[in-house]
């Protein structure tokens, strides 16, 4: 085939393979706690708000691991870091199917999110340095669709085993594939489709923290908070709504959150090859002007519509829309920082913030949920997409060009 005849297609399917199966089973194992939650709470003792405990620790431990492990790895390669986060997790979230006490529930949940925080600020850096352009983007595209896939997954293992056994095969499962990346890393190494550039010392001195900012690392700090609240923290607490809110059995709500999730692995391609793209011709601001008013208009539809169907609908186009915005931040603005040298430094911080805010707003929404009642929960939703259309909008180009207009002759 005449695509396999270019090198840099060839590096891009190669190193998008095997950063895209890594990060799926990663996924899994963020989601399993999630989609079992209705069942562990109608079947033990523990509760919605142990959970949020539970999903909180684990977020900022998360948060915490990104941010020291995003500076090491632009020191320890990939292969290490990646293999050996896996292989950690898998054995931690193995160990909740296996143990009784809520305190090493507590923990070993806990240590899954700090070995998860190994995987994607290296990913990106390999990706980063190892291709150009479109195909780095289209990489990140791989990986988006890999995180959405991880939710169906883990969802397919919720409906076909009791939540102890769902947690130990999820254990086996990422074990496993941390050895596996390890050994295809090794391979594509000597293949030489994998290298790893040293930056000068003073480089990184010199011209690191300067250029994030010159990149907009501050605007789209603020976008990874609000993007990753809904992108970790809702979707986390969309099974729990389906049950709660909208009345349907903890079996009936894994299933459908699945098709849910199966639907929204879709919509990283939609976002990007269609709306960014060929929509807004690769205008980052435009798309995520749209993908934050799209995504608040829909959460206010979830507030208004109490039709089950309908309201399904707006959950799954809210979340979406705020994927879109998220894809602009992971899949099109990370990529774009390889000439600064600080990939994996500024993805990891960037996934910090991003965690840091999901897991407080975790916190909050677990207590929320009996405090204010879930349509003021939406409410609070669609008001975080506002915020991020009134940030996006183009402020400084309407006073320059009023500041034109008005402008003495």
């Amino acid at each position: 085939m005449g695509i396999f005849k270019n090198q840099q297609t060839k590096s891009a399917l190669m190193i998008g393979t095997v950063s895209a199966l890594s990060y799926w089973i990663c996924y899994v194992v963020r989601n399993i706690l999630s989609v079992l939650s209705p069942q562990i709470v109608e079947t033990t003792d523990i509760t919605v708000e142990f959970i949020g405990v539970l999903s909180t620790a684990n977020m900022i431990s998360y948060a915490v691991g990104q941010l020291i492990n995003g500076v090491i790895g632009e020191r320890i390669k990939a292969k290490y870091l990646v293999s050996g986060g896996l292989m950690a997790a898998g054995f931690c979230i193995a160990l909740l199917g296996l143990i009784q006490s809520h305190t090493g529930i507590l923990v070993a949940y806990t240590l899954v999110g700090f070995a998860l925080s190994t995987i994607y600020a290296p990913l990106m850096k390999v990706i980063a340095e190892n291709l150009k352009d479109i195909y780095a983007v289209r990489c990140c595209l791989a990986l988006a669709f890999a995180c959405l896939l991880g939710s169906p997954t883990a969802g397919i293992v919720a409906m076909y085993f009791q939540w102890k056994a769902a947690f130990v095969i999820c254990g086996a499962m990422a074990v496993i594939s941390g050895a596996v990346f390890f050994l295809l890393m090794v391979f594509l190494e000597k293949k030489r489709v994998v290298q790893y550039r040293k930056q000068k010392e003073e480089q990184k001195k010199s011209g690191g923290i300067k250029a994030l900012i010159e990149h907009e690392i501050i605007k789209y700090s603020l976008i990874s908070v609000l993007t990753g609240i809904v992108r970790t923290s809702v979707l986390f607490w969309v099974p729990t709504y389906l049950s709660q809110y909208l009345g349907f059995s903890p079996g009936h709500s894994a299933t459908i959150f699945t098709v849910i999730t199966c639907v929204l692995s879709a919509a990283p391609y939609f976002n990007n090859l269609v709306l960014y793209d060929r929509v807004f011709k690769r205008n980052r601001n435009k798309s995520l002007i749209f993908a934050f008013s799209m995504s608040m208009l829909s959460f206010f539809m979830m507030f208004a519509i109490s039709n089950k169907a309908v309201n399904i609908v707006f959950v799954l186009a809210a979340i979406a829309m705020n994927q879109g915005a998220s894809g602009i931040l992971w899949e099109v603005y990370c990529p774009s920082l390889g000439e600064t040298g600080m990939v994996s430094t500024a993805t990891g911080y960037l996934d910090f913030l991003s965690y840091l805010a999901a897991a407080l707003a975790n916190l909050l929404f677990a207590n929320a949920i009996s405090a204010i009642g879930w349509q003021t929960l939406i409410l609070v939703w669609a008001g975080l997409m506002a915020s991020g259309f009134i940030l996006v909008l183009p402020w400084r180009k309407w006073r320059s060009g009023k500041s034109k207009r008005i402008a003495p002759v």
